[in-house]
């Protein structure tokens, strides 16, 4: 098989493992040519955000349960992990997010190795923390969502975005890219549609001819198609067409739609239900 030209952007998970290797490289520390972390040069911004949320900590616990989105054992949860996220265990990000629904549909131990290999050399998975990530790159566990504003810094999204989208552009400069962004992430990247062509995934449930989108329950849906991505290659739409989703989704060629000028393409994924 040929080398891939494609790209997978993702959300990271809600929940997360705990742990990690304590012996791993520090994520900051890059004289060691064994450390994980594609996306470097955003490491002053990621401190620089640290900071901010580590001093909101110290701060009214109000202020702390709306910048976390957490109460209870959760909250406490989220503020021990962001107090000691700089020098805590790292683990891949794929690992660490695993306990995530979308994660958990990628199978990923399930794939082949080629496929493994082509998940963590082109998914690129936006983090509330830290900006973009590789699969691969080693992190700490964290709390911190996309779409939360942090006193000194604001709204997460709108600190990432000039930072994170000349890399991202560059990254995806004349690539094949499945966006399977929720909103929240995509308002972190100023898309300057560098791409080959682009293509979101939208899924709708077909009952007595009439269509719902596929809204509460799309992230084992993305997952199961991050897994058929990799395993093919996919950047051969003809194909794709033929495929059937493990949940039932077939393309809808007629409902799909294709943007000659961005280079964007809606695909339509329909399962009939009774």
């Amino acid at each position: 098989m040929s080398t891939p030209n494609f790209s997978i952007l993702l959300a990271p998970a809600e929940g997360k493992l705990e742990g990690g290797n304590p012996l791993a490289p520090d994520m900051f520390d890059y004289r060691s040519s064994t450390t994980f972390n594609y996306f470097h040069d955003l490491n002053p911004d990621r401190r620089v955000l640290i900071k901010a949320v580590q001093e909101t900590l110290d701060g009214k616990k109000a202020a702390v349960q709306k910048m976390l989105g957490a109460k209870g054992d959760a909250l406490d949860a989220a503020v021990e992990a962001n107090r000691v996220v700089i020098g805590a265990p790292l683990m891949a990000a794929l690992e660490r997010y695993s306990p995530g629904v979308m994660y958990k549909a990628m199978d990923f131990q399930s794939l082949p190795t080629g496929a493994q290999r082509r998940l963590l050399e082109n998914g690129i998975i936006f983090s509330g923390l830290f900006g973009v990530l590789r699969p691969d790159d080693l992190i700490p566990n964290y709390k911190l969502k996309m779409d939360t504003s942090v006193p000194g810094i604001g709204k997460v999204s709108s600190y990432w975005k000039p930072k994170v989208s000349p890399l991202l552009n560059e990254t995806l400069a004349d690539r094949f890219v499945w966006n399977l962004l929720p909103g929240i992430h995509q308002d972190a990247w100023d898309d300057a549609g560098t791409y080959r062509e682009m293509i979101t995934v939208r899924f709708f449930d077909e009952k007595k001819g009439k269509r719902t989108a596929v809204t509460h329950n799309v992230k084992p849906l993305r997952g199961r198609l991050v897994n058929y991505i990799v395993s093919e290659s996919a950047e051969d739409l003809e194909a794709f067409a033929e495929w059937k989703h493990p949940d039932g989704y077939k393309m809808d060629q007629d409902a799909s739609t294709w943007d000659e000028e961005t280079r964007n393409r809606v695909i339509v994924m329909v399962k009939k239900v009774r």
